[in-house]
């Protein structure tokens, strides 16, 4: 059949909406001063070219060139002034500029500005910092909270909670406050806070915090803090206080481009007066050396010495699935003398497996795997998974279950052909604690930092499985390798100690710092700055945030990291290879050897081209050319990075 087509009428037409004006603005803020410093480049050789056949047509497209090559440029200068009283190298490039077209230069005027409005809009783009960090973290903040007064319930927002007040938290729902469990029992994932990839057990009297999953279970929790002073709502302003802390390289390179400027603003007001009257030269010929001075005393192979590099480096590393978010963050990593790295999801796999297998009453290893994961089937708790996922890897079948209860906060129940089984920790068997045999075997392997569950059938206790959240295959090359470096390497957790100790010791970390919230994480990575210099911090997790915006260079997993540990980060490995980070060491160590090259060469050529200016005199063409020559040239050896 012909689908039926109904007529519109002009009334009921609506127009196609304009495109979103933010977006517009958008694309204009992280595009639009690219897109000015290749019109001004084009208008630049179009003027040229025209200044053969129409002078003046060819001078009117140059000013169209200055104007938008250099409007941005101009204007941070101008508000540099206005605002701060200073004066910095955007107004001296442009007065520079301005300067040749005074005397007639109006191509090397140009060229300057080009050069400086394309080195600056791919510092811009290379610069950019993403603002979602903050919004990443809020999302982790509830909204609403089921509030218990009278005996009812009520939903209400968190911003209503008042210490004292009783909430409920069901199965599956996220805890709205920090507080106090009052009643009930069950298992919390609080990986977004502490990091450990394995619930921990709540019952009547234990802290949680909001922002954190419950698990099986109802807990009625008393309201300890306000919605403004939550851990999550700390972690927020941890972070924003970390964005706001100003490095200092950064402050002295703004220290440094104002004090250049105003000298040789200074020198050059000198210059284009002091000769006529100390040597006897024509004003003509003051003026012409004074604007040669201010044209090949600027900064421009000062600043290509630098950026180039870093882009260069950025690129190399960007290719191999090391993404930086500027270029002085590789800068800070080559200087790093502590990397400090989260366990859960960093140094390790993020997920329990089963290490252990120890079967009793006459059982072998496949038997007893075989029952457990048969029972633990029908569960979702992150220890049951790892004993299905290690059956399934042996090749056992699951035998079907009857009878399936979930022993909150214990473990899990059920019957296999009429016989009960039951996996648990070892407090939920009472009889475990007259087996010393069986106890010792217990505490060896908590010692080694696993989490131990027996498994007991109708004639008792039928074995032990240990899970352990094991360390990545290659970590311990990557930590030998830091080593190597001369870089030190430490572990911060949220995790019980024995358990960091023991990945600690299987990866071969030194300094161990475990049972860490985030600010404690925070404290540390202050501490480590304090004893040591420069550090680095990789983490995944939302807990990682703020140490991740404190630390020197705060390096995110990409692969498996949270939204708000890839937005904090300063490098993000896109393939969550930690080998690429001795490689990204290795190579901001060649590239701030190419910057000093490049910044000594770039300085010498200035130097001598200001002493033969006074001292024999250049023509302001070879001035330009000496100059530029000079940032050709250490534009090139930072290329060479991208090898």
């Amino acid at each position: 059949m012909t689908p039926t087509v109904e007529a519109v009428s002009p009334a009921e037409r609506r127009p196609i909406p304009d495109p979103d004006p933010r977006k517009r603005n958008e694309w204009l803020e992280r595009h639009g001063e690219m897109a000015a410093a290749i019109a001004s480049g084009c208008l630049m050789a179009i003027a040229w070219l025209a200044g053969h056949w129409a002078p003046a047509a060819s001078v009117a497209l140059y000013l169209l060139a200055y104007v938008i090559g250099g409007y941005v440029k101009a204007k941070e200068g101008v508000l540099t002034l206005v605002r701060e009283k200073e004066l910095d190298v955007n107004l001296l490039m442009i007065l520079a500029a301005l300067g040749a077209a005074c005397i007639g230069y109006w191509a090397e005027g140009a060229m300057l500005i080009f050069i400086f409005s394309l080195s600056g809009a791919l510092e811009t783009m290379t610069m950019a910092r993403s603002s979602k960090d903050i919004s990443a973290l809020m999302d982790l903040k509830p909204e609403t909270a089921v509030l218990v007064q009278n005996g009812k319930e009520r939903v209400v927002p968190i911003e209503m909670l008042r210490v004292g007040d009783l909430v409920v938290v069901k199965t599956g729902e996220n805890i709205p406050a920090d507080g106090i469990v009052r009643e009930g029992r069950s298992s919390v994932n609080q990986a977004s806070i502490t990091g450990e990839s394995i619930p921990v057990d709540k019952q009547e009297g234990d802290e949680v915090f909001a922002g954190t999953l419950n698990g099986e279970g109802a807990l009625f929790i008393e309201v300890t803090t306000s919605s403004e002073s939550t851990l999550v709502s700390r972690i927020i302003r941890l972070v924003q206080e970390a964005r706001n802390e100003m490095p200092r390289s950064q402050r002295f390179i703004e220290r440094f481009e104002r004090i250049y400027a105003r000298v040789i603003l200074l020198a050059t007001a000198v210059l284009m007066t002091a000769p006529h009257w100390l040597f006897g030269w024509d004003w003509n010929v003051t003026f012409y050396r004074a604007m040669v001075f201010l044209v090949v005393a600027s900064p421009c192979a000062l600043v290509a010495s630098i950026m180039p590099a870093m882009l260069s480096a950025i690129s190399n590393s960007a290719r191999k699935g090391v993404l930086f978010k500027g270029g002085v963050h590789l800068e800070n990593l080559a200087q790093v003398k502590v990397i400090a790295f989260d366990k859960t999801g960093t140094l390790t796999s993020g997920t329990p497996q089963v290490t252990d297998i120890v079967p009793l009453q006459g059982l072998d290893e496949a038997g007893l795997l075989q029952a457990a994961a048969s029972v633990e089937a029908l569960s979702n708790h992150p220890l049951s998974k790892a004993i299905v996922q290690k059956a399934f890897g042996e090749g056992l079948p699951l035998i079907r279950t009857t009878d399936y209860q979930a022993l909150i906060g214990w473990g899990v129940q059920a019957a296999i052909d009429g016989e009960q089984w039951t996996i648990g920790k070892p407090g939920l068997f009472p009889e475990a604690e007259t087996e010393p045999s069986l106890q010792a075997e217990v505490k060896r392997l908590e010692e080694q930092g696993k989490t131990v569950v027996l498994v007991k059938n109708g004639a008792g206790i039928a074995g032990i499985l240990a899970m352990q959240d094991r360390i990545r295959p290659q970590m311990k090359t990557v930590i030998a390798k830091l080593k190597r470096q001369g870089v030190q390497v430490a572990m911060l957790t949220g995790d019980q100690r024995l358990t960091a100790e023991a990945i600690a010791r299987e990866a071969g970390i030194d300094l161990v710092f475990a049972e860490l919230l985030p600010e404690d994480k925070l404290t540390q990575i202050k501490a480590l700055r304090e004893r040591y210099g420069q550090v680095a911090m990789v983490g995944d997790g939302v807990n990682d945030a703020p140490a991740l915006a404190a630390a020197s260079v705060g390096i995110a997993m990409g692969g498996t990291g949270s939204d708000a540990a890839l937005e904090t980060a300063d490098l993000v490995l896109m393939n969550d290879d930690l080998d690429k980070i001795n490689e990204a060491i290795v190579l901001g160590r060649r590239m701030r050897t190419v910057v000093k090259q490049n910044m000594v060469f770039a300085i010498a050529v200035i130097v001598s081209l200001i002493l033969s200016n006074f001292l024999t005199g250049i023509p302001l063409p070879l001035g330009v050319v000496g100059h530029e020559g000079s940032t050709i040239l250490v534009i090139l050896n930072g290329l060479r990075l991208l090898r």
